[in-house]
């Protein structure tokens, strides 16, 4: 897949709003190094619009950089789940081609099914079972951090990214809306 210049600066540009918002417009959840995020709605808002390339690469430079700033170092199990959900959560684009302003029911439907199996198995599965390999971390910590990551950022991107997505749909040309004179 070759990426357009349109979609590299979107891809820098989604990356720092990613870390503006996991960084500054968190909420503590009540469990140790677990937030609720914003920026799980962002990151899916640009993976829909610009692919799942893009999307994994928000996530994945965004979080890394969040992590670098916010402790001093890379916690590299959540980067990778982070650039898995905005793949995954980007592979749903062919689907709703939201350019075309269509963002209804069915989109929403299709869109919000994308994210919930994206972020159930990213921080319910992977996350975890990349904790415990990689720093060797308790299961019972990581599974509790992972689950309530996951549905914090399931009801975040069912929300928010609804929203951000209808409204940009709403802002675009549908095919056949203009008439010559």
């Amino acid at each position: 897949m070759k990426l357009t210049t349109r979609t590299i600066v979107a891809i820098g540009i989604g990356a720092a709003v990613f870390l503006v918002l996991n960084r500054f417009v968190a909420i503590p959840s009540g469990i140790p190094n677990t937030t609720i995020n914003t920026a799980y709605a962002f990151l899916a808002f640009m993976a829909v619009i610009f692919g799942p390339i893009a999307g994994a690469l928000i996530g994945f430079i965004g979080h890394a950089l969040t992590d670098a700033i916010s402790y001093g170092s890379v916690w590299w199990s959540w980067v990778i789940v982070s650039a898995l959900v905005g793949f995954a959560i980007g592979l749903c684009a062919k689907k709703i081609n939201i350019e075309d302003g269509k963002f209804e029911k069915k989109e929403i439907l299709t869109f919000n099914i994308y994210q919930i199996v994206a972020n159930l198995i990213g921080w319910g599965v992977i996350a975890p079972v990349l904790d415990i390999l990689i720093y060797a971390e308790p299961s019972d910590k990581v599974f509790t951090q992972g689950i309530v990551a996951g549905i914090a950022n399931i009801v975040t991107v069912a929300v928010l990214g609804t929203a951000f997505l209808a409204i940009y749909a709403r802002s675009r040309t549908k095919p056949g809306s203009l008439k010559q004179e």
